[in-house]
Order: C-alpha cells, then structure tokens, then sequence
C-alpha cells in the first residue's frame, strides 16, 4: 500500500463499496450484504473511498466473464488500493483464475460468508466499529447514495439455484439445483424492509416459479409479502411454463401487485427454442400470455428475446421478430448469443457470425424501441402512480424519476418531492427512454 494511501486511511474516512454485474437476483444479493454491513456500522461509499470493494459476478456468458475482470482490476486501481472480495457464479466456477489477477482479491464463492470477510478487513485497517462513525449511507453500484431508513424499492430473493438446463446457459452449474428461501423467513425479511420504509418489494430469484417450501408454492409468498402492508410487490421475471391460472389468481386477488410480468421468450421459433432446451412452443407461449392478460386486463409484458443462437436461420430470425411485434410487449430486453463454454450450444459448429448476429439483434431493438414509443403514446394523458427513485436537477428546476406500476420510467417536476413519495401524475410525451408527465395533487 502507498504512503498516500496509508494516510488516508483515518478511522471513518473511508468504507466498503459494491460492484454488481449481471442479473436482478445478483443485485439482491449485494443489497442484503450491504444492509447487514450497515447493522454492524460500516459505512458504505464509492469506489476511490472503498478501503474494501465487493465484486459480485456474473458468468451467464463469456462477455459477462470478461466484464468481471475488467471490473476486478479497475476495483484494484481505486485511489486507497482495496481489498477485492470476488463474490457470485464466476467466483463459483473460477475462483483460481479470479484469485491470479492479485494478491488484494480475496474469492469468496459463497455469498453468506461476504460480510464477515468484510468486516474482518475493515476491521484490520480501521479498528472495531466502535471507532467509526455510524453508518447512514448506502451506495451500491449503479445506484445512487441512499438513507438505509429509506429504501424505495427493495429486492427480496426468495430461491436460488436452476435446474432447467438450457443449452446456452451456466447458471445451474454455478448455483446449484432450486433451493427456497423459507416462507417464515420471506415474511421476517420483506417485514423488516417494510419498516425501514421500503413501498415496493421485487420478488426475484433464479427460477421463481420452481419455489417449493415443503409444499408452500410461490403464490403463498406472494401473499405473505403483500400482508406486511407493502404498498407494490412485483416478480421480477417468471418463466413461461409456470404462468398458470393459480398463479394468475394469486396475482389477481392482491391489490399491491403491479400488473407488470417480465417473461423471457428467447426465441419464436419452434425449432430453435428445442435446440436451446426450452420447455414450450411459441403457440404455447402465446396462449399463455393471452390467459394473462384476460385474468389481468392492464397486464404490460416484458421479455428477453436472443439473436443469433447457434443454427438459426435468417428465416427462423425473421420468425422472431413478427411475433413479437404480433405479441406487442412493453419492453424487449434483446442480447446476442454469445458463446460459453462448458454449456452445449458452445460446442455446436454452426455458430452465427458475429456480424449477422449484430444485424439480427439490432433489428430486434428497433422494433423494441417502436412497442415501446406506441405503448407510451396509447398513455399519453392517462394518470399513473409513479414511486420516487431519484430526485436531482439544480435549485428551481428540480425533477423527479421513478417507476409506474406498469413498468413506465417517468420524469416530473418534483417540488417538494423525496425518494420513496408516492405521486400521482398525468402522463405525457415519451422523449429517450423516458415518459415526462405533470404531478397531479
């Protein structure tokens, strides 16, 4: 450690910061470590500030896999030269190669043991927690800074672990086969967020709909949570085959679900969706998602949609695109296949080239962009609920963002406005990636 560095390391002045790649159930995961972090009076900063940087990872992909080492090493150049605590599925499948890259990493695969790993190092540069101010910001990567008693949207991780197998994919291996987190639990847990101040509370895991609490299904978590008096619960993505009538019930007889459900559909083609080891058919997709929206008559669909699987065709492509403009879903979150290894489809010989699967996925964006300015339009002075996330501009002309209920990212004049308000507004016009719409008192 540098002379300069040593200096600054002042009981106090500096903490623990969190870098989180990849997925919904990664980002809860972070946000649970630092809650408990913060109970024992840790402070939690940015990265030039971290004495301690948490890297959560992600290894869905070979990209992802090059993401976290970037994000390793731009972790190990921060201004007090950190300690690296590698966490997540990468950390699980490679914790050799992790450790390598310094002898500041610390590889812990398993997330339960993160905290004490980082109260030890904390402890080792500043003293016990008696010595340090109390705690009262939290930061975790890609949010903003945060009073910890004012939490607008919390994620609760309610299973781990996936035993589908898709072709494409390495996350059973590096989590593990579906594992619930006990309904008694759940319901200590979303309770606990609910005091703190949380008004909306996102249900998310590896493969929600596997959840399987001796008997207790994920429709008995989604009750419990809502009786804890939470203003909006939500699923964070649901597989096709478990959208079911129970389900559908279930989300029907509660008043704080948001009639929003992100459920990947990968592909539209037959063929490919067999190859990739999915469950369904696009007809069956289809009539399930049909079923929905009857049961849920504001029901807005989100999906992931994948360009470029192994042996897909131009027409099988082709075939994609026109469903899901036929399906016409709020949101596409559109990706390239990109190769893995250790999983099936890498071992395939008719890989797409990256040029074509440039071009496919490129186009399967444009057409999100289009759903998504005709669903903004059709709302065009409707009112909506909006939950304040960010509020920010200078003195005079300060604005508010925050989410819908249905899934709309919205910007308004925000006097007098806080994170966690809950506003109503009159939608407007959709400029970027955002609806501006006017606060209605």
């Amino acid at each position: 450690m540098s002379e300069a560095a040593g200096s600054a390391l002042m009981p106090g002045c500096a903490g623990v910061a969190f870098k989180t790649i990849g997925c919904k159930v990664n980002r809860a995961e972070s946000e649970a470590i630092a809650r408990g972090l913060l109970r024992a009076g840790i402070r939690l900063v940015a990265e030039d500030d971290a004495a301690v940087i948490v890297v959560n990872t992600c290894t869905v992909t070979s990209e992802a896999d090059a993401k976290v080492r970037k994000a390793v090493r731009h972790a190990l150049a921060a201004r007090l030269e950190p300690v690296v605590v590698v966490t997540g599925c990468l950390a699980a499948i490679d914790a050799p190669g992790l450790a390598a890259l310094s002898d500041r990493v610390v590889v812990t695969a398993d997330k339960t043991c993160v905290g004490g790993v980082v109260e030890r190092e904390v402890v080792r540069r500043y003293g016990p927690a008696s010595t340090r101010p109390p705690a009262t910001a939290i930061r975790i990567a890609g949010g903003s800074s945060e009073d910890a008693h004012l939490r607008t949207r919390a994620s609760l991780k309610i299973e781990d672990g996936c035993d589908a197998f898709c072709a494409y994919c390495i996350v059973p291996y590096a989590r593990g086969v579906p594992r619930p987190v006990p309904l008694l639990e759940l319901e200590r847990q979303a309770s606990a967020l609910v005091d703190s101040g949380t008004r909306e509370i996102v249900l998310t895991g590896i493969n929600v709909g596997r959840y399987d609490d001796v008997g207790r299904s994920l429709e008995d978590v989604i009750r419990a949570v809502a009786s804890t008096g939470v203003e909006r619960v939500r699923l964070s993505s649901i597989e096709p085959v478990h959208v079911t009538g129970t389900l559908l019930d279930a989300l029907a007889s509660v008043p704080a679900f948001c009639a929003h459900l992100h459920v990947p559909l990968q592909s539209a083609s037959d063929a490919v969706l067999s190859a990739m080891g999915r469950h369904y058919s696009a007809g069956e997709y289809s009539a399930r998602i049909e079923v929905a929206r009857e049961v849920l008559p504001d029901l807005v669909v989100t999906t992931d949609v994948m360009a470029g699987f192994p042996g897909e065709t131009v027409e099988q492509a082709a075939e994609t695109l026109e469903f899901c403009e036929r399906m016409g879903f709020g949101k596409l979150h559109v990706f390239r296949y990109s190769r893995r290894v250790g999983t099936p489809a890498a071992a395939r010989p008719d890989q797409v080239p990256e040029s074509e699967k440039s071009r496919r996925a490129e186009a399967l964006r444009d057409l999100g962009e289009r759903l998504a300015a005709t669903r903004a339009a059709a709302r065009v002075g409707d009112l909506g609920e909006v939950l304040v996330e960010r509020v920010g501009g200078p003195e005079g002309a300060r604005f508010g963002e925050g989410t819908t209920r249905d899934y709309l990212r919205v910007r308004f004049s925000a006097a007098g406005v806080s994170p966690g308000d809950l506003v109503r507004v009159r939608l407007g016009q959709r400029h970027g990636d955002r609806v501006f719409a006017e606060r209605v008192d």
